[in-house]
């Protein structure tokens, strides 16, 4: 119903909303608006951790040491 793209450094760079949302209740709107943009930022948060993750996998650094520090 609401759709929110987000660059990984976490830029906002579109928000959908459904039609039917538009009149109706708008706590409604603005908690499903706040829903997308948290969702968008934790797929960023993912993505970001897996693409470090490839990159850091042949450093051969030692067990539980996380980059970024």
């Amino acid at each position: 119903m609401v759709k929110v793209t987000m660059t990984c450094q976490h830029r906002l760079q579109a928000l959908e909303i459904d039609d039917t949302l538009i009149g109706d209740d708008k706590e409604m709107l603005e908690d499903l608006v706040v829903a997308a943009i948290n969702d968008a930022v934790s797929n960023v948060e993912s993505t970001v951790q897996e693409k470090l993750a490839g990159l850091t996998s042949g450093m051969g650094l030692p067990p539980g040491m996380n980059l970024p520090f």
